[in-house]
């Protein structure tokens, strides 16, 4: 037994299913949401908060910034330390720059979440999605979700929104869509905590025993990182021992000590990217994670998440309401490219702050080519101008 169709099946309440769902409404475009999460959940996961500034554009285009330009900050600049010194990089003064906007993803989702339902959609909390049925990716009238526990969904369209290892990527490489995938060897320990910032800038330690990343999220708590061994549990790292490897790597003794606060929260990310030849295919399109997978080396996940919703509710939009399917014919033509450009100043960033591994003498040879990367950084106002452009644009 199905419900009622409506225009767009959204599968996952992440930034890239919250943002497509607002701009479907502001389209006049009736749409429901199924996440399988609570709703308390789904607002309390703490993830990334840089958004570039053509995110910031989008969402306040659509009416979808009044808390990330209330209690937002501004970043224009980043440091880097290694055991040559410090330098700071000032990419905002670049012409080529954009500021960055330090904003909570959490915060941000909650934001998205009010304004959608203010705007009189639904969103079906606890909400399991199994499959996306077959005619999703095929050229039927229709595409049909179907809910554990529930009544089927259906939609003229089925957008995935629901991560890399959701049902609407599922649905599409079962149907034959080839993925383009990268495993970069390299696991950071992630790790919240209340403490403010302890840096006026993001942070970029290189150490011999590993990369550091210091980013603030508030004025009360900052994200750090640490690049460890793969297949580190998190249990491995005591609140003492953290704090004591950051200290470490970013060279407190020399620049001056980190401000301390509880360990929130502490997981193991392993560094690994991949894209779909096609983000969609009939009735199933994707955005976000269910399209391609980034590394967060150079923070591009969420604002990829909110291009690809920003072009995928024009698409929409012009099959439904205008019966003219041009734009979801040109998604992939127009998504693929940036999100390409994406994941290459990602790997490239990752090629910059973490050390090389192999026999010593390669690692020897990788440690030099990744100082002369920093050293050009520091002196070349042609490569500030390259990783201002990447740093900040898509």
């Amino acid at each position: 037994m199905a419900t009622a169709q409506v225009g767009v099946v959204i599968v996952g309440a992440g930034p890239a299913g919250l943002v497509l769902g607002n701009l479907l409404l502001d389209r006049g475009i009736d749409c429901v949401i199924l996440e399988r999460r609570d709703r308390a959940a789904v607002e309390g996961r703490a993830r990334a908060g840089f958004l570039a500034a053509h995110s910031v554009r989008v969402l306040t285009e659509h009416g979808l910034s009044a808390g990330l330009l209330a209690r937002g900050k501004t970043h224009t600049t980043c440091l880097f330390r290694s055991d040559r010194g410090e330098f700071t990089l000032d990419y905002g003064k670049s012409g080529l720059g954009e500021p960055h906007t330090v904003y909570p993803q959490q915060e941000l989702v909650r934001d998205l979440i009010a304004e959608y339902l203010r705007r009189g959609g639904e969103i079906r909390f606890g909400a399991e999605a199994e499959e996306v049925a077959g005619e999703a990716a095929g050229e039927a009238a229709e595409g049909r979700v179907r809910v554990r526990g529930g009544a089927d969904v259906t939609g003229r369209y089925v957008a995935g929104c629901d991560g890399h290892r959701g049902i609407g990527r599922a649905a599409l490489t079962a149907h034959g869509t080839r993925t383009a995938r990268r495993d970069h060897g390299v696991s950071w320990l992630a790790v919240l905590v209340a403490a403010p910032p302890s840096l006026e800038a993001v942070g970029y330690a290189l150490h011999e025993r590993g990369f550091a990343g210091h980013m603030a999220r508030t004025a009360a708590v900052t994200r750090y990182y640490l690049q460890c061994p793969r297949g580190t549990a998190p249990a491995d790292w005591s609140e003492d021992r953290i704090w004591t490897e950051l200290a470490t790597r970013l060279r407190t003794a020399e620049f001056g000590p980190l401000r301390h606060g509880a360990v929130l929260e502490k997981a193991v990310v392993d560094l690994r990217s991949d894209v779909l030849e096609s983000p969609g295919a009939g009735r199933l399109w994707l955005a976000g994670d269910a399209a391609g997978l980034i590394s967060p080396s150079a923070a591009k996940g969420a604002n990829l998440a909110i291009l690809q919703a920003e072009l995928l509710a024009r698409a929409l939009e012009g099959a439904l309401a205008h019966g003219d399917g041009t734009g979801l014919a040109r998604y992939a033509a127009d998504c693929l490219p940036r999100v390409w450009r994406a994941h290459e100043f990602s790997h490239w960033m990752s090629g910059l702050l973490h050390g090389p591994a192999g026999e010593e003498d390669e690692a020897r040879y990788g440690r030099a080519l990744q100082y002369a990367r920093l050293e050009s950084l520091r002196t070349s106002r042609t490569h500030q101008d390259f990783f201002a452009e990447n740093y900040t644009g898509i």
